[in-house]
């Protein structure tokens, strides 16, 4: 079963200066967007890879809040962006030749390590081979020089690792089973830098992270966890915290060893857990049950109708919810932490938020 925890990314792009059909950012507005991870993030590409229904959501009801059609977001709502929005690396139509707002690279289930739901997404491995791709695009059209200024100026964000967890804790993956826990922390961190060094190794300056959050409450979670009992998966969200105190520790490190080097992390575990906890202080009716699916909580994954059960509930006002389905939040919540991310102050992002790294 797997753990999928997701967030839309909901950031504006404002104007940019066009040169030679490739887009250097504007000295004073944002900058492109280079898109990484699970489904946090992913705004398609699983819709082209062979993969089952649990791994994507290009069927209804998903998409009806915005879009009116179901796009692969498995959030019901869509990306935040006011300009064009920054398509998925494998979408046919290959919108982003020219690059000029980003890629998304990003695809449901995928973790730090290459074991992680093998064969059904695009690991992080294979997500930073397609950004040296374009990043070779990029030197072909625009030069060395100008290349790297594009890199350095774009930000390369990031969510990564609660697949992973999710895999070894709650599906019990025989091939991540034969490490203690701190030895599978440490490999999915040190994965996931090594991803870092690669990126800023192809130019990249600019990373923001989210840490990984509180999966073990979602609504999916509690019901093949603890059935009926409504308790939260306490290994699961003891990985995340023990992953959430290394990952920052290591960023310090990284910043003292990378020329140029500069992060932000929203701490998305804990505000996550106050909107479960105290649903109605943000504008919530329910923080534990989903808008969409069945089972306790609605969370049999049955949302759709194409995972293996047919039936299911979809409530009236999905603005009431913090869940669309059994894992991932309805697109009122990603606007909530967005805004927490972008804006918010140093208690959920450090050392900078995601707006302060964008001038930076």
């Amino acid at each position: 079963m797997l753990v999928l925890y997701v967030i839309v990314s909901l950031l504006y792009i404002k104007t940019i200066d066009c040169q030679s059909n490739i887009c250097q950012p504007h000295q004073n507005g944002h900058v492109p967007l280079f898109l990484f991870g699970d489904s946090v993030f992913d705004t398609g590409n699983n819709n082209y890879i062979n993969t089952t229904t649990t791994l994507q959501a290009n069927f209804p009801p998903y998409g009806e809040s915005f879009f009116n059609y179901p796009t692969g977001r498995f959030s019901d709502g869509p990306e935040y962006a006011k300009l064009p929005l920054i398509s998925p690396y494998l979408h046919p139509a290959k919108f982003h030749d020219s690059y000029m707002y980003g890629v998304n690279f990003a695809s449901a289930g995928a973790g730090a390590l290459v074991e992680t739901y093998q064969g059904m997404v695009l690991g992080l491995n294979t997500q930073v081979t397609y950004y040296k791709n374009v990043c070779n695009a990029l030197r072909k059209k625009l030069g060395n020089t100008e290349a790297n200024l594009f890199l350095s100026k774009s930000v390369h964000l990031f969510n990564i690792g609660a697949n992973d967890y999710g895999a070894r804790f709650v599906s019990k993956s025989s091939d991540l089973l034969h490490y203690s826990q701190q030895q599978f922390i440490d490999i999915v961190i040190g994965n996931l830098t090594a991803a870092i060094k690669e990126i800023h190794s192809q130019g990249g300056r600019k990373f923001g992270f989210f840490n990984v959050g509180p999966a073990g409450c979602s609504p999916t979670v509690k019901i093949h966890v603890n059935g009926t009992k409504g308790a939260c998966h306490e290994k699961l969200l003891e990985v995340a915290r023990l992953h959430n105190y290394q990952l920052p520790r290591v960023l310090r490190k990284l910043e003292k060893q990378l020329e140029g080097f500069k992060y932000s992390v929203f701490d998305f575990y804990n505000s996550a857990l106050q909107v479960m906890k105290f649903p109605s202080k943000y504008g919530f009716k329910e923080g534990g049950v989903a808008c969409c699916g069945g089972g306790p909580y609605r969370g049999d994954g049955s949302c759709g109708g194409k995972r293996g059960i047919k039936k299911y509930k979809l409530c009236k006002n999905v603005n009431d919810y913090l869940f669309f389905d059994s894992a991932h939040p309805t697109d009122k919540a990603n606007q909530l932490f967005t805004q927490q991310m972008w804006s918010g102050n140093l208690t959920l992002n450090k050392p900078y938020n995601l707006q302060q790294l964008f001038g930076l």
